[in-house]
Parts: structure tokens; sequence; C-alpha cells
């Protein structure tokens, strides 16, 4: 596959970015969190993997910032607004870069879509790498419920509830106590993250399918579940999770229990975006994974 940056012209008329960078034979294709995030986050995948070894292939789902934005406000744009639509997408996208027996990472939202696409393209896959998702919202929405109460002062909370009642999401306390949990729980080292000049969420995007912000689970992935499926993916499956993430760990390892073929790690000092929190321990884990995959010396653990 050839490297470097292309549009990829979809069926539906519309133009995604995607890129690929590396030349090794191990093919990994990642899925960016959000709903609404970008590519970015994987950019620096290649050589923490080694350029020679692995190739990284990503892009931006529609509706993000590199790759072409639909009105939703429009009716005949609501259909794109669906888990079908990314999912379908997601294989399209795989067609197109002609991949095949490849590796298929996910983040969050990400994680979620690699999940369903485990599920239904199975076949394709040589392996699966699940980034900071669980197989169920309801799960998520207790513990981050509860990451909240232990974080925050009982007074604090109840100021929270009362804004988000209000959908007041522009209050500069509210905003300010979302920042102490996300530099805990989402992202403890932003200073490694990417450098934009502007705002790169796809913010339509993200509140139709998650909410206001990471701790508010109020949009159409509610009541997504997919604990009683898990058990059909049967290829080899990293589970990697930041130590403080805010997805539930006592899932995570349920997870590893329920998978035929599943390895857990979890990321030190790492957040729900632990590849940017400690890339050093996140990529030694993930390559550690490539390579047993690879020669036939992966275990579950």
């Amino acid at each position: 596959m050839s490297t470097g940056t292309r549009l990829l012209q979809l069926k539906n008329g519309h133009r995604l970015f995607s890129r690929t960078v590396g030349h090794g034979p191990v093919k990994l294709l990642c899925l960016h969190g959000g709903p609404g995030g970008t590519h970015q986050e994987f950019e620096n995948f290649a050589a923490g993997l080694g350029e020679d070894q692995v190739q990284v292939s990503m892009y931006d789902q529609l509706g993000s910032f590199y790759s072409d934005q639909p009105d939703y406000t429009q009716p005949e744009n609501q259909h794109y607004l669906t888990l079908d639509y990314y999912l379908a997408e997601l294989e399209e996208v795989r067609q197109q870069l002609g991949l095949d027996h490849f590796y298929l990472l996910g983040h969050s939202w990400g994680g979620l879509l690699a999940q369903e696409y485990a599920l239904k393209y199975g076949d394709h896959l040589k392996g699966l790498v699940v980034m900071s998702m669980i197989d169920n919202i309801a799960e998520y929405t207790v513990n981050i419920n509860a990451l909240r109460a232990q974080t925050l002062t009982a007074d604090q909370v109840h100021y929270m509830q009362g804004v988000e009642q209000a959908e007041a999401f522009d209050d500069p306390e509210y905003q300010a106590l979302v920042d102490v949990l996300n530099k805990k729980f989402v992202m403890r080292h932003p200073e490694n993250g990417p450098k934009n000049l502007v705002s790169t969420t796809a913010t339509a995007v993200y509140n139709h399918f998650q909410g206001n912000n990471e701790f508010v689970m109020v949009g159409t992935l509610n009541g997504w579940d997919r604990r009683q499926d898990l058990h059909k993916i049967t290829v080899p499956t990293l589970l990697t999770f930041g130590a403080y993430d805010t997805m539930p760990l006592k899932t995570a390892r349920r997870m590893q229990q329920t998978l035929p073929q599943a390895r857990l790690v979890l990321t030190p000092d790492g957040g729900h975006c632990h590849s940017v929190d400690n890339p050093a321990a996140f990529f030694q884990t993930l390559g550690q994974y490539l390579q047993d995959v690879e020669h036939n010396q992966f275990t579950a653990y």
C-alpha cells in the first residue's frame, strides 16, 4: 500500500481524509475516538512501533475535521448519524485501502466501532486492539458518576448536576470542574498531545452520540450493549486501558475472561487517552502484542 495522504471518495459522494505511514509488513488500521475526533492521535504510531515493522493507516470519519462535514441539520443527512453508517463506512475504507488479514485498533468510540466490526466482518481481521472501551455503555455511565463523586465535593457534584439539568454547559464554573475531571481521568498529560490553533472536535457528531462532555452520557449511544456477543470475537485481542481510565477496569477484567483470546494491559499514569499520557509504555504493550501474534506466540493474560 502506498504511503502518504489520500482523499477517499465514498460511494455516497463524500470524501474522507486518510493517511498511511510506515512500510512494515504488519498492517494496522486505527479508528479515532470521539465520536468526532481526528486521526491525529495516531500520527506517531508508526514511529513508536517502528516504521520498518508496522504500516499504520488512519482516517477521519465523516463529519470529522479533515473529512467532509455534512450539514446535520438537514433531514437528508440524519442517516449519517448512526452506528450502522459508521460501520459501513469502515468496511468501505478497508476495501479502498486494500487491507485484509490486518489488525484493527479502535480508541474509545473507535473501540466500540472496532468491536462491532469484529462481530460482523471478523474474517478480515488478524487481530483486534480495543483501547479504552468496554462492551456496554451502562457500566461506563455508572463508573464516570462514581469517579466524579470520588473526586469532587458533594456541593460541586450537585452544582454540576444542576447545570446539566439546565443544559447551561457554557457556565465557567462548570467548565472548570470538567477540566479537573479531564486532567485526572481523560488526558493526564495534555502537553504530549496534538497541538491545534482551533478545536478539531466535530461537536455536532460528538453531542449526538455522547453528550456535552465525557461525564454526561445522554447521547444515542445510550443502551449500546455487546456483553452477550463478546465471546463471538475469536481473533487475538489486546485490551488496553489507562490505569486512571474513565472506563471501569472491573469490566475490562471481565471482558478479558469472556473473550476466547484476550490480553489485558493497563498503562501506568494513563487516563482515557493513555497513548498520549504514557507513549513509551503504550507502544511497548502494543508492539509486544503485534510481535507475539505475528510469531504465533500470543498468550492470554
